[in-house]
């Protein structure tokens, strides 16, 4: 099946999402998250875009920017290129990371620009990772309250003094923007995840898992997974290779 072809933005001002791929977890701990900013800071001068608001979730990405030397689709084969080969050598895999292609929408006025950061900075929230946006360490909303690393906050500031904006952002708002379609999973702790191996396992520690049959000691693993446990806590939590696990 052909695909669609990308709808254009007269502005080159896009709201992007970039998602695991298999619903993957594209972030495993606070380095990755890191790296992916870093990697986005790296571009900005090579591809000539401005961010105006990123939110780096566990499995997916959202960003609005705009595009100015280099189309959208050559920046995001540089960035997405970069990311995953730094990835799949620090967790000694192969293959892709993300899940086809990326997805976007134009905007191309104020109005809707300022509904999409909202969007963007309320995602933790309603995933239930955080009560309130400026608790979330991932995401641009931090850089307009304080110091400005990637995202220009002097053109949003233009459009919106900054108080008002940081308020605008605190409003509920029920608008839906471009996202996955699937439910969002909440992460949960260490704490959390030990007791959900044990519950469904019976194992009372890693050595009662790892004596488990191979066949349902499997079943459990994936079991864990969809239960929204991380594939490096699980690996951390039962004693099984994080390879095993993700191959699983």
């Amino acid at each position: 099946m052909p695909r669609v072809a990308r709808e254009k933005s007269e502005s080159n001002t896009y709201h992007i999402m970039l998602r695991g791929i298999n619903q993957q977890q594209i972030f495993e701990d606070n380095e990755d998250y890191l790296k992916f900013i870093d990697v986005l800071k790296t571009y900005q001068a090579i591809c000539g875009y401005k961010i105006f608001a990123y939110c780096l979730m566990g499995n997916h990405i959202h960003l609005l920017m705009e595009f100015g030397k280099e189309p959208i689709e050559q920046a995001f084969k540089r960035i997405g290129s970069k990311y995953v080969y730094w990835y799949n050598v620090k967790y000694q895999r192969k293959g892709h990371l993300f899940q086809d292609r990326f997805k976007s929408e134009p905007v191309d006025d104020d109005n809707y620009f300022l509904t999409v950061i909202r969007y963007i900075h309320q995602n933790p929230v309603k995933a239930g990772l955080c009560k309130n946006i400026e608790d979330y360490k991932y995401s641009s909303f931090n850089e307009f309250l304080n110091e400005s690393e990637i995202v220009d906050s002097e053109y949003v500031f233009s459009i919106w003094p900054k108080k008002s904006f940081i308020e605008y952002n605190y409003e509920p708002t029920s608008v839906k923007c471009l996202d996955i379609e699937e439910k969002i999973v909440k992460r949960v702790t260490d704490e959390e995840a030990r007791k959900i191996i044990k519950k469904y396992s019976k194992c009372d520690n890693v050595t009662e898992f790892q004596a488990l049959p191979v066949a349902k000691r499997d079943k459990f693993l994936k079991m864990f997974k969809e239960k929204g446990v991380s594939i490096r806590q699980i690996s951390r939590l039962t004693g099984v290779s994080y390879y095993v696990v993700q191959k699983i």
